[in-house]
């Protein structure tokens, strides 16, 4: 059981510093320090977008829209927060091994 949770761990890691370069990589864009017209920009960019869109769809239903800023990327690193502190609070002392 434990084994699992560590995985599960490991994947909420790797989705918070995906979510952490794209918003820095949105902010690049944003401030024209890269362009979308270099093809390894967009290759990247459209990359973040497919693996953070499906989990950014259902967050942007529920916030409100706050005019050109995005808290989405927030709430999402919020919820990830609490998930880890979750299993490592108590899912480890539940899981016998």
């Amino acid at each position: 059981m434990r084994a699992i949770l560590d995985v599960v761990l490991f994947l909420l890691n790797i989705a918070t510093w995906i979510i952490i370069v794209q918003a820095v990589m949105s902010w690049l864009v944003a401030f024209n320090v890269l362009s979308i017209r270099n093809p390894t920009v967009r290759s990247i960019w459209g990359g973040l977008e497919r693996i953070t869109e499906p989990v950014y769809a259902p967050i942007r239903r529920i916030l409100p829209p706050l005019g050109g800023l995005d808290l989405t990327p927030m709430a999402v690193l919020l919820i990830i927060f609490f998930l880890q502190r979750l299993i490592v609070r108590y899912g480890y002392t539940i899981a016998p091994f």
